[in-house]
């Protein structure tokens, strides 16, 4: 699919705010995220300022009009019919400025809501997948819809009201020191107001903000997991238990966000008190100086400088009312930085492309441990190993052996902390896993299947192929029967998580995944685990097929799927224990045969 202009632009555009996002410094990330659209902006500004016009219009008009009335005389009648039209003009103008500018800051927000989940998107694609084993799927989810949704209202709801304040004074301001200079002195007192205001209640809106993003997360968390475990929940007739737990952190939310409610309410109203108080001390100090005369002032000054005073406290207030809103986005562009900058990432840029693939892996002396490990916790360890291109190797072992340790290497999910993996005689760290994994399968034990048709499910990651060789991966992996017999065919929607499948079923289609995808090194990772006996057996062919001519990593529980093997690698506490095939691991008196027996006692 060719991209538009518009849509190439905006690729590039959140590309570089991945690189370049500062989430320790919001404000300077704010202006990255509309850097693009700077353009509409100063144009959505001008319109705004000429929409908004009427707010500053109105106390002169009303100023000049008062002091024809304290004056009048009939030759005043075309002034007054003048300030009633300009009043009348700049009040209609309001509707199509208002709508230029709303268009304007629309497509600048939405700009910038796709082009920073776009950049969230990317940088998960190339986290590790540590990172995703320590953060929650409700946590993330949390930061690529509200997070960004809180900053996108930002600047909807925010940035008019900078923009109304900032007008308001600036206009105030000039109008005052033109009609009425020495007032000018009145009119700052509500700089260090709005200052102290702002200082002395900025860090408890803040902390508490942090602290109710932390209970929505983890509650997006507890929720999702809920109803993950739906079925299992039920089974075992938990629901109120399981019930009582969200409603913890139901409650949990709760507080937090009285608190946060609490804070906010107070902020708003001591700035709304402090402001009223300083437009009852203008209005006083103005009245005093037109009766003493101390200032040369007209009536229409008076309300006019009363009116211009009012407008600027009232924008102010407005604006100070957006605080909680603005500290609650910063806070939101934290936290989507704890993705956009987080630094566990697999690097790729740079490294070897692999254009194929012969299939030899060889471990040389490798260990591997957790960062939060101490020196003793390695969970492989002196683990080395030269396996020839299409041999099938067997691991096996106690559970907390090693094993899926040594396939998340194999895959390149995690490196060696020691030590070197060769693939083809090249140091894998040296290589661009992207392309090495164009050659890899994997089979999991949980298949990973996703809401479309068989199709779409197979296909994944090998676009672009046949029907004849789609039909073919299906029979081999004995699964065309059961898709034949479906309504739509292969064009039948299997539901989210393959969830109108059963167990073998769902295992079928990962195997036929595998197959169309011809790969030259194949992981199997307790693939026939979730099959009944027949179906089994039927799998099994079709794996004998899968496998030939292929570098294979079989990890299995069930002894009697490995007995063909080329070796079968038997591993205890992090290292290999026993090496051979299954009898010469039979006929010796160790942990394989420990483990035959206890299946058949099973």
């Amino acid at each position: 699919m060719k991209l538009s202009n518009t849509d190439d632009r905006m690729l590039r555009s959140s590309y570089m705010l991945e690189q370049r996002y500062s989430g320790e410094n919001p404000l300077r990330t704010l202006l990255l995220l509309v850097r693009g659209d700077w353009g509409r902006l100063v144009g959505a500004i001008i319109f705004h300022l000429i929409k908004h016009s009427p707010v500053w219009v109105l106390p002169l008009i009303v100023a000049n009009v008062i002091d024809l009335l304290t004056n009048w005389q009939p030759s005043f009648y075309p002034r007054l019919w003048l300030y009633v039209g300009i009043l009348v003009l700049v009040n209609l103008q309001n509707i199509p400025m208002h709508m230029a500018f709303m268009h304007l800051l629309s497509l600048s927000a939405r700009n910038l809501e796709m082009n920073l989940r776009s950049a969230i998107a990317r940088r998960m694609q190339y986290l590790s997948i540590d990172f995703y084993k320590r953060a929650s799927t409700g946590t993330i989810h949390n930061k690529l819809s509200r997070d960004v949704e809180t900053i996108q209202t930002l600047l909807m709801e925010t940035f008019p009201g900078v923009l109304a304040t900032g007008a308001a004074i600036i206009v105030a301001l000039i109008t005052t020191s033109i009609r009425a200079p020495g007032f000018l002195s009145i009119y700052l007192v509500i700089v260090p107001v709005t200052v102290v205001l702002v200082r002395r209640l900025r860090q408890p809106i803040q902390e508490r903000n942090v602290a109710f993003r932390r209970q929505m997360e983890s509650m997006s968390a507890r929720l999702l997991e809920m109803t993950t475990l739906i079925p299992i929940t039920r089974a075992h007739g938990e629901e109120q238990h399981e019930l009582e737990r969200v409603e913890e952190r139901l409650s949990q939310v709760r507080a937090a966000g009285l608190r946060l409610d609490r804070i906010n309410s107070l902020f708003g109203s001591v700035a709304f008190v402090v402001f009223q108080l300083c437009n009852v001390a203008v209005l006083t100090i103005a009245a005093l100086l037109y009766i003493t005369q101390f200032i040369s002032l007209t009536l229409g000054d008076v309300v006019l400088l009363t009116g211009y005073f009012g407008s600027m406290t009232s924008s102010v207030l407005a604006l100070t009312n957006m605080l909680p809103q603005a500290t609650k986005a910063f806070d939101a562009i934290r936290s989507v930085g704890e993705i956009l900058e987080c630094p566990d990432i697999e690097e790729n840029e740079g490294k070897a492309i692999i254009p194929s693939v012969e299939g030899r892996v060889t471990f040389e002396n490798v260990c591997f441990r957790y960062a939060d490990a101490d020196d003793e916790g390695a969970v492989i360890h002196d683990f080395s190993l030269d396996i020839r291109p299409g041999e099938t190797i067997a691991i096996v072992g106690p559970s907390g052996a090693g094993k899926s340790t040594v396939v998340n290497l194999v895959v390149g999910f995690i490196r060696p902390t020691q030590g070197y993996i060769l693939l083809d005689g090249r140091d894998m760290n040296t290589l661009d896993m992207r392309t090495y994994r164009r050659f890899l399968s994997v089979v999991p034990q949980e298949t990973v299947l996703f809401d479309g048709t068989v199709r779409e499910n197979v296909t994944y990651g090998s676009r672009h192929v046949s029907d004849t060789r789609l039909e073919e991966a299906l029979k081999s992996a004995n699964a065309w029967e059961f898709v034949e017999g479906m309504p739509q065919g292969w064009d039948t929607v299997i539901g989210e998580r393959g969830t109108r499948l059963s167990g073998g079923q769902k295992q079928r289609l990962a195997i036929a995944r595998a197959l169309i995808r011809n790969p030259r090194i194949l992981i199997l990772d307790e693939a026939t685990s979730a099959l009944d006996s027949v179906s089994e057996e039927l799998i099994q062919e079709a794996l004998a097929r899968l496998m030939a001519n292929r570098t294979t990593f079989v990890v299995a529980h069930r002894l009697s799927t490995i007995r063909n093997a080329s070796r079968i690698v038997v591993m205890d506490q992090g290292g290999i224990a026993q090496m051979g095939s299954h009898d010469e691991l039979i006929a010796q008196d160790g942990i394989y045969r420990h483990l035959q027996v206890l299946q058949i006692g099973g």
